[in-house]
């Protein structure tokens, strides 16, 4: 782990050196170095997500497709949200828009007394070690999403913004950045809070979240892909997540119309077996929501329609 965090660090000071750094004095926020450096790790990072999801996840769709691709349109806006999320540009407008807003409460709490739990100090001489904290972070996270999931999916009010991301019927591997901004932002908030709570390094966070965002791109692929029987007990593969996104299924719970659904583990499924929401039938269905197939309720086709269709639902006007 200490080597590959060599290697990416003399990566992102080249990077930060070439082209961040120049740009950021030509454009007058030289002051703001520091800020650039962290902003340009979070793009090496997207950039190195992008390079796996094409030489490793695309073939593997082409190899074992679910189902034919026929909505190019659906795919290339899909394609504009991984851009936007994974190239830094949503983390560059909360930069400017709510980060000073949690640092002035993370600096207040901080003059109060109130520091971080620091959960890799819990167990001296094992959750102190790299990878083993890596490991626990990665599990208190999993768990978090796991119930920020059930949210979007249980609260109708964030479910009309997350309703977003279940309305694409053409999943690919670009499908996981489908989300309403500010249905981003509420997640990322929370995530946020937690970071600061249990004491995650930045480097340990950023590894967490290219972790999971690299899954979860595998998981919402076109394929054809289960883990075995016990491998789907470990890990959430495509097929167990997309029965989270089949019509009917994945967003419903004891009937029609009933906020709910199945499989709501990012990462781990062993939240969804502990708390009886997981569904392991071996099967590929169609992707959707119910309203959109039977009803013909629109959720968008473009970027900018879809955020302005799902700030209307919010409000109940769409």
């Amino acid at each position: 782990m200490n080597a590959l965090q060599e290697i990416f660090d003399l990566a992102q000071q080249w990077l930060f050196e070439k082209a961040a750094e120049p740009l950021m004095f030509a454009i007058g926020l030289g002051h703001l170095l520091e800020d650039g450096y962290a902003a340009t790790g979070w793009l090496l990072v997207g950039l190195l997500q992008i390079a796996v999801m094409l030489a490793v996840i695309a073939p593997l769709q082409r190899w074992r497709p679910v189902e034919a691709v026929t909505d190019h349109t659906a795919i290339r806006t899909d394609i504009v949200y991984t851009l936007v999320h994974r190239l830094g540009l949503f983390r560059l407008a909360l930069f400017f828009t709510v980060e000073p807003l949690f640092d002035e409460l993370f600096g207040r709490l901080r003059a109060s007394g109130v520091g971080a739990f620091h959960l890799d100090h819990v167990w001296p001489g094992v959750t102190d070690i790299p990878w083993v904290a890596f490991l626990v972070y990665l599990v208190v996270f999993d768990f978090v999403d796991y119930w920020i999931h059930r949210g979007q999916h249980g609260l109708r009010w964030w479910w009309s913004l997350h309703a977003l991301h279940h309305s694409q019927r053409q999943m690919t591997m670009w499908s996981d950045n489908r989300n309403h901004l500010l249905d981003d932002l509420l997640r990322d908030s929370v995530l946020v809070l937690v970071a600061q709570a249990i004491g995650v390094a930045p480097g340990q966070f950023v590894a967490l979240v290219a972790v999971t965002q690299l899954s979860e791109s595998l998981q919402h692929a076109n394929l054809r892909l289960s883990f075995g029987r016990f491998g789907e007990r470990l890990w959430v593969s495509p097929r167990f997540h997309r029965l989270h996104h089949s019509i009917g299924l994945g967003h419903e719970a004891r009937g029609r119309g009933t906020l709910g659904g199945h499989n709501f583990g990012v990462l781990l499924p062993w939240w969804d077996m502990l708390l009886r929401t997981a569904n392991f039938e071996h099967r590929f269905d169609p992707t959707g929501i119910r309203d959109q197939v039977e009803q013909g309720r629109d959720y968008g086709r473009g970027f900018w329609s879809q955020q302005w269709l799902g700030l209307k639902r919010l409000a109940g006007k769409g």
